[in-house]
Formats: structure tokens, C-alpha cells, sequence
């Protein structure tokens, strides 16, 4: 893979896809980049910004090659780097019309395929036949926020392949942005799905006035959850502390950036679901992601009390004050 010449394509348009183009345009000479709109395209090229995301981030338009058809995007791409939110996945997937079986893909997604309860890998690869060789997975813990303002920042890159991580390593590294390998794609999916749950936990404690201790008490016994289910479903050696697994974590459920924490403080509040979905205007992947664990998990049966508790609140609707007294005394 040469990084000079391999034509990059982005799927997807959101704060995170951004910053992958603005590291993806330190490394390689011009991308692809799929937007629906033909709308945000023209505004794009009139401000040289993303009009909707880190509007603050001014691209070189003459090095964006711009598609609102997806289908010729990934035809002329050789690799794919796909961050739609996980949910709109297989809306997306649908609308390409031609084989992406042999392309190499690069998942910046940190969500489940909820209608499968699938990781974006697995799904790649049972539905649409892509070898997991030629598929990576993009991880934290970094926040598109930071990227934007050249924050120093560290990316896992997790591939099966080693070498394989380390191609797709090459395109997104820079002065700014440090990468780690992996060859644990099941476990860094894995827990980048489950960190958006607890980052939501970690919300709803904040919106009910749980104090610091607490916090601490929390993430503690969440990453001790996150290394049962991840070595019940995928076990192989890892270290649960590495920035992938425990720094993503940590940045997800205390970050003002954070999507899921803010989710979870409105539903600590008192908001309903749909009102704070709304309110925040963008997906929080754990909510889908919680409904998706607690089905992979009838069948695994891992004790995760605060992933079930996540679970309790966003679809059986039980009162969060109710559903964390009842966790307080599942975490000593």
C-alpha cells in the first residue's frame, strides 16, 4: 500500500469523520469524501469548512475530491475508511451498487450493527464478504474536538495482520497524532461499543448528583466488566489497561466531548429518551449499543450490572434514581 498514491474515500460526514480527513490530508496528497447533500457540498467548497462539524478545521479544497454518489466514490477508492454511526450503516451499505469485497476498509465506527448485533467487522465480512485481512479497526481514546485543535493524541490501529495495522497506521499518523498496533479487532470493537454504554452510566450518575467517589468507584468496576465480556467473547491475550480498551474508556465517560456522557446526564436529569436524543442532536452510540450487548449477553451471560443497568433505564424505562440505588450495591 503505497500512501502517496492509494485513492482514500471517506463514508461519512460527522465531527469524527472530519478530523480523519484532516489527518488523512497530512499523509496523503487528495481523498474521497462521500456527503448526501449536494447542499453541504457547495457550502463546503464556498467556506472551505464542514458547514455542520469542527467548522473551525479550513481544508484545501483542491485536494477533496467530493461525491454525493457513494457507489462511484468507492469504485474510484481503494480504500475505505467508513464513520457513519452504526445504525445507518445498512442504510448506507445498500446504496452501493458494485463489490467491496476487495477493497481494503478502515472502521472508524464505535457502534454495533444493531440489527444483527454484529461488530462493523464481522458484519463487513459476513454480509459483504471482505476478508478480515483487509479490514481495520480505528480506536481511541481521541476525541474529534482535540484532533481539530492539534491536540497530541494517541489512535489504535488493530488489524489481524500486524503489517496490515500498520499500513493503515501510516495514513493517519502525524506531528499531533501518535498510533499504537493491535491485532485484537474483536476486542477493540468490542470495547469501543462498551465504553459508549459506560460513559452513558457515568452521564446518568453525574444528572442524579453522584459525586467523584462514586465516579471512581464506577469506571473501576467498569473496566473489570468490560475484560469479562471481552475475554468471554474473544479470548485472547490482551492488556486491559492499554489506551484502546481503559484510555478509551476513561476519555469517553468523563470528557466534555462526549457525546454519550452528555446523553446520559440529560436522562439523569429527567429527560425522556427521545427528548434528549433530540436535544443533543447527534447519535449517542450507546444507546443502541446497550440494547445490542444485553441481547449478545442472553447468551454468554457475563455479570454486568452496569450495562444491564444502562439497559434497565433506556428500554424498560425504569426510574434512573431506582435503577442506581439498586447498582450501588452490585459495585462493592
Amino acid at each position: 500500500m503505497n500512501i502517496h498514491t492509494d485513492k482514500v474515500g471517506i463514508i461519512g460526514s460527522g465531527s469524527w469523520a472530519t478530523a480523519i480527513a484532516k489527518m488523512l490530508l497530512e499523509n496523503v496528497s487528495e481523498i474521497n469524501w462521500f456527503f448526501r447533500k449536494e447542499s453541504t457540498i457547495k457550502q463546503f467548497k464556498k467556506n472551505k469548512h464542514n458547514p455542520r462539524y469542527l467548522d473551525e478545521v479550513e481544508f484545501d479544497i483542491s485536494r477533496i475530491n467530493f461525491y454525493k454518489d457513494v457507489t462511484r466514490l468507492v469504485k474510484e477508492s481503494d480504500i475505505l475508511i467508513m464513520v457513519v454511526p452504526s445504525a445507518y450503516l445498512p442504510d448506507i451499505l445498500s446504496e452501493i451498487k458494485t463489490d467491496i469485497s476487495d477493497k481494503y476498509i478502515l472502521s472508524g465506527i464505535k457502534g454495533i450493527v444493531t440489527d444483527k448485533n454484529l461488530l462493523v467487522a464481522q458484519y463487513l465480512h459476513t454480509d459483504f464478504n471482505v476478508p478480515y485481512e483487509n479490514l481495520g479497526v480505528l480506536a481511541g481514546p481521541c476525541h474529534a474536538e482535540e484532533v481539530a485543535r492539534e491536540k497530541l493524541s494517541y489512535l489504535t490501529v488493530a488489524a489481524i495482520d500486524e503489517q496490515q495495522a500498520a499500513k493503515f497506521a501510516y495514513l493517519v499518523q502525524c506531528d499531533y497524532i501518535f498510533t499504537t498496533l493491535s491485532d485484537d479487532i474483536w476486542g477493540t470493537e468490542y470495547a469501543a461499543v462498551l465504553k459508549n454504554i459506560i460513559a452513558i452510566a457515568a452521564g446518568i450518575a453525574h444528572g442524579l448528583r453522584y459525586g467523584d467517589n462514586f465516579h471512581a468507584v464506577l469506571i473501576s468496576r467498569a473496566i473489570q466488566e468490560m475484560k469479562r465480556f471481552v475475554d468471554t467473547v474473544h479470548p485472547i491475550h490482551r492488556d486491559i489497561k492499554s489506551p484502546a480498551y481503559l484510555g478509551d474508556l476513561l476519555v469517553t465517560s468523563y470528557s466534555q466531548f462526549s457525546r454519550n456522557r452528555t446523553f446520559g446526564t440529560m436522562i439523569g436529569k429527567g429527560y425522556s429518551v427521545k427528548a434528549a436524543q433530540l436535544e443533543l442532536n447527534m447519535v449517542a452510540e450507546g444507546y443502541y449499543a446497550s440494547k445490542s450487548i444485553h441481547k449478545i449477553n442472553e447468551k454468554y451471560k457475563v455479570n454486568m450490572p452496569i450495562t444491564e443497568t444502562v439497559y434497565k433505564i433506556l428500554y424498560d424505562k425504569v426510574p434512573p434514581a431506582r435503577a442506581f440505588t439498586q447498582l450501588t450495591k452490585k459495585l462493592r
